[in-house]
């Protein structure tokens, strides 16, 4: 009798209304056969998706069958990661990426271009350094944070409204991750200029389409040696970063280079592309978050 091979299927499981075009394609070129999404799905709802997927498909289907956890907001992802994996019933386990807007794979890019030009430029580890996060509030943000703080960085998380959210969600990501995060507000360019003056690293990851520092504002950060930049929609969020810069001087400060958008992006494509397909390959259950997309964003660059 011919063995049957099963085809592989990727649940998609957000908490918006809808998932994201951009994580479905990547699912597809990844090599997944069938995917599945749904929309609006609640924390509560993650135990009984999970073992319908589990139990359905038997010890050998579930090696062919995993779990996409999108969505906007960085601690319910872990949540539902940590709730879907609570869900498994050995042998019946599946592997679960948590992704959500797909900051964990664009911050871990991020930061690691940023390492790496830090190490290539000045000698420097992260660790030895102060950071600065422009857009810090939000997801990519957060995230950003988070990374630089675990790995050592002094790290700041800057809100261009209130000083008392980028404080507030600062504590929240350390109760949940043992990070050491700092909450600033920078408004204008006085402000910005009091935050950049004695940082080594800046991370932009504000709004598409909004420029955060002009090379005037820019000058005044003396001690900068990288700064990296995720916005691709121009106006760039760092005046004199181009899309495609990883490792250019920035002409407003002597010494300093920037990581543009492109570069980045492209190896957070990479790097979404590799997560997904060890879901594929792996003979264990995965459950892969941020860290684990940091640590291989490291080996991509």
């Amino acid at each position: 009798m011919e063995k049957i091979v099963k085809r592989s299927i990727l649940h998609m499981l957000d908490p918006m209304p809808n998932n994201s075009p951009f994580d479905v394609n990547m699912a597809v070129d990844a090599g997944f056969d069938f995917l599945m999404p749904y929309s609006n799905v609640k924390l509560d709802n993650i135990h009984g998706l999970t073992q319908d997927a589990i139990f359905s498909r038997g010890p050998s289907g579930v090696k062919r069958t995993g779990i996409f956890i999108g969505g906007r907001d960085m601690a319910l992802a872990m949540e539902m990661l940590k709730t879907a994996k609570e869900a498994m019933v050995p042998p019946f386990e599946i592997s679960v990426f948590a992704d959500p807007s797909g900051a964990f794979t664009t911050a871990a890019a991020l930061v690691a271009c940023v390492e790496r030009e830090l190490k290539a430029k000045h000698g420097k580890e992260l660790k030895e350094c102060k950071a600065l996060v422009f857009g810090g509030t939000g997801p990519v943000g957060i995230a950003t944070g988070v990374i630089s703080s675990i790995v050592g960085a002094e790290t700041v998380l800057v809100d261009h409204l209130s000083a008392s959210n980028a404080n507030d969600t600062a504590k929240e990501y350390n109760r949940w991750f043992s990070s050491d995060l700092q909450g600033a507000k920078a408004s204008n360019n006085q402000e910005k200029i009091e935050l950049i003056s004695d940082v080594d690293i800046i991370f932009c990851t504000a709004k598409a389409g909004i420029q955060v520092l002009d090379t005037e504002v820019l000058k005044h950060a003396l001690k900068l040696k990288v700064a990296g930049d995720v916005n691709a929609v121009p106006p760039v969020g760092i005046e004199g970063i181009q899309r495609e810069d990883f490792g250019t001087p920035l002409l407003a400060v002597d010494g300093a280079v920037g990581v543009g958008s492109l570069a980045v992006g492209n190896i957070k494509y990479r790097l979404q592309q590799v997560l997904l397909k060890s879901m594929l390959a792996t003979k264990k259950p995965l459950y892969l978050d941020f860290r684990d997309a940091f640590a291989h964003a490291r080996k991509i660059v």
